[in-house]
Order: C-alpha cells, then structure tokens, then sequence
C-alpha cells in the first residue's frame, strides 16, 4: 500500500467507532421525531470535529412536497435537516460521496425485544443489538470514522471527500431528495447500507398502495343481508398473489438466488368499526415492489388493471379503489462496466482479503435519488438486511470495522492523497 493508504487505516480508532456506534443507536431517531432532528445536529458537529466544511440547513417541507419527482413521505413531519460535509481544499466536486441515513423504523411490539429495550445498544460478545444497529446506523458510523481517520492521519486530499447525513429514507427518500435538490453532488456515491459483505449494484423500487374494498352493512344476526367486505377482498388477495408470481418469472441475473426480488405484500388491514355489525368497508395497505427499469406508472398500471379484473359480480358492481399514499421507490442502479465498482472491490480485498460478490437487492433505497441526480451509486456497508426492522435487529462489529477500512481506502484512492 501507499503510504496515505497505510497511514488512513492505522488511523482508525476501532473503540471510537464502536462507542459512537452504541451513543447513536441510543438516540431514538424514528422517522418523523424530533430524535431524528436531534441526531442530525449531532452528526453535523461530528464531522465538524473531522476538520470538514459542513452544511447545515432546515428543510422547506411545503416547497420540496411540490416539486416534481418528490419521492412521497408515510410518517407526519413538523421538520427535517440536511446535513453534507465536505473536505477543505481540494479542486472540482467530490470524487466520492458516502452517504447514510439517521432515521429509523418503530420498534414494533416492546415484549418481542430481548432485553426490553430496543435503544440500549446492548453488546453481547461481537454483536451490537438495538433497534437501527443493522439499517443503518452501523453504516452512517463508518462513514464518520472515515472521516475522523482522514483527519488524524493528517492526509490532505487532492479532490474533495463528502458525507451525508439524510432523514426520512425509511418512508420515501425524502433527505435525499432534499440533498440533491439542494445542489450537493459527487462524481460518484456509497450508500451504506447493509450488504452482507456484498456490493449491491442495483435496487427493485416499491410502491406504496392503498386499497378500499366496500361491502354493504346488516346486523351481525342477518349477516346474510349484507357483504362482508373481508370476504370482498378475498379474490382481490387471491389476484394479488397471482399478479406476484407473473412479476416474478425469469428475473435478471443480478438476483440470482433471490426466490422473489419483485414481492407485493398486504401490511396492514382494517375492516368494521362493531362487533356485531357485517362491516361495509375494509382498507388494506402494502407494497408493489417495481421491476429493475421498470417505470413506476407502468407497474401501477399492472396492479389497477390485475385488481379490476377480478371476476366477481359484487366487485364488478362496486370496483375497488387503489390509491398511491407514502413513499414511492422507484428502481436504480449502477451504470454498466463503472469504474466504482471495481474500486470498491479492490478496496474490500486489500482489505479483508476476499473479493466481494455483487448482487442486487429487492427493496428501494436512496440509490434511485442519486442514480435520477447523475451520480453513479452503488451499495456496501455492513449488517445482514434480514436483521433490519426485527426485534432481533443487530449488528456484528467485525463488519462494522471492515466496512470501515475498505471505505477509508477507497476515499484516499478516488480523492487522490497528496
């Protein structure tokens, strides 16, 4: 290695990182609370202390809501900030950008958490547990050590460094879309999200939807009166399930391995407001996941044409309504034969010694913001994904120390060290 090389990884001060990763699995930072503000400031003043130029700015929530290509929002917000640092000196826009996001999904029920509270930062053996360990404050944590690495080996880069800090990833992209609009850019990007030690090139998107079933009312003692509207939606359930498997034949290669990368799942349903009342209503709400390059209005389409289809005289009498609420994930990825991939390889190699796999993932992510703003993003960051949003939601802090050298690396290889 070079010398900037050397020097950046003996810089990293492993128990710093591992502390600054439980201080921040700490912060209760769900999307929309005024915890995820409050981590923004934090971050901001960290890489302050990194030596980097940073931005701090109070989202127009009314004007970016109105612009065009807003990703859609699920979660109430009062206000939200950007954060984005960059390296002092240095010509042009930065040659690399690692960004991550400090919001984090509800816990969920509290008895399903070992240890009953999800926000301790519990540390059993190698493992990191707490609610955002995995997606993805481990990431945004490596992501900072880099910085701070930078900084105490005293490396001055030839072309700027940026990080930044987003809110609201977890229900539309909201923070990116407010960083790009903002005119934050980079010749290329590393989202750290967890990767499973692979680099995760290309994104399904998803879609969330609405679904409004009518029925018709009568006492629960003449049901026969009326229509449940639980059984109205069954067929429609029954067309959802065929319309997944449609989707999901011959996949690209990227997937390998993934039984299902286009899923179309029902989260949540609500039916009657009495207990002895045939209930007239029922609303279900999930997710379409959208095909790589698919454009999102196409996939709509798929969905409304498959739900009005269904053969079934009371829905032809009274057709479902599907709407389009929430967050609105479209799909992304890196452009073919980029050089960020193979950079980003290399640097994994030199240092864990193996070269990773590339692959893609079946979920949305930020990556579609910034692949739309002309920036060349890819993902790898540590944490398995099947830990993400579960009660067992953790982190393993070899992965969090790995992802760490092999971005430090890549910073002082595509920012070019003096």
């Amino acid at each position: 290695m070079h010398d900037a090389e050397a020097r950046v990884l003996n810089a990293i001060d492993e128990t710093w990182t591992v502390n600054l990763l439980a201080e921040t699995v700490r912060v209760p930072s769900v999307t929309g609370t005024d915890a995820e503000s409050d981590l923004q400031h934090r971050m901001a003043r960290l890489l302050t202390e990194a030596g980097m130029d940073v931005d701090v700015w109070k989202l127009d929530l009314g004007d970016l809501t109105a612009r065009p290509g807003f990703p859609g929002t699920e979660a109430p917000r009062g206000e939200g900030y950007g954060v984005v640092a960059v390296t002092p000196g240095g010509e042009g826009p930065p040659a690399l950008a690692l960004q991550g996001h400090v919001d984090v999904v509800p816990t969920g029920d509290l008895a399903k958490w070992e240890g009953s509270d999800p926000f301790a930062a519990r540390i059993t053996g190698g493992t990191l547990h707490g609610r955002g360990a995995c997606d993805m404050k481990a990431g945004l944590v490596a992501n900072l050590a880099v910085a701070h690495a930078i900084k105490q080996a005293g490396i001055e880069l030839a072309r700027p460094l940026a990080v930044h800090c987003v809110i609201s990833e977890e229900d539309g992209g909201l923070g990116a879309f407010a960083t790009l609009d903002r005119g934050h850019t980079a010749e290329a990007a590393v989202i750290s999200e967890p990767t499973s030690g692979a680099i995760i090139t290309a994104n399904a998107g998803a879609l969330t939807f609405r679904l409004e079933i009518a029925g018709r009312a009568a006492h629960g003692a003449t049901r026969y009166e009326g229509v449940n509207a639980i059984e109205a939606f069954w067929p429609v359930f029954q067309a959802i399930r065929r319309l997944e498997a449609e989707r999901n034949r011959d996949v690209p290669e990227l997937f390998a391995g993934n039984a299902m990368p286009y899923p179309i799942e029902i989260g949540t349903v609500h039916a009657g407001d009495w207990a002895s009342t045939v209930p007239d209503l029922l609303v279900a709400e999930g997710r379409l996941g959208v095909r790589l390059d698919e454009d999102p209005a196409a996939a709509r389409a798929a969905f409304e044409e498959a739900v009005a289809d269904v053969a079934d005289p009371w829905l032809r009498a009274n057709p479902p309504v599907v709407t389009w609420p929430g967050g609105q994930f479209a799909s992304g990825r890196l452009p073919a034969g980029h050089e960020l991939l193979d950079q980003v390889g290399r640097a994994v190699e030199d240092t864990t010694g193996a070269r990773p796999a590339q692959t893609a993932a079946p979920y949305g992510s930020d990556l579609r913001l910034y692949a739309a703003g002309g920036i060349p993003t890819l993902h790898y960051g540590p944490g398995d994904v099947r830990f993400a949003h579960a009660p067992r939601e953790q982190v393993e802090l070899k992965e969090l120390l790995d992802v760490t050298r092999a971005l430090a690396l890549l910073a002082v290889r595509r920012c070019a060290a003096l």
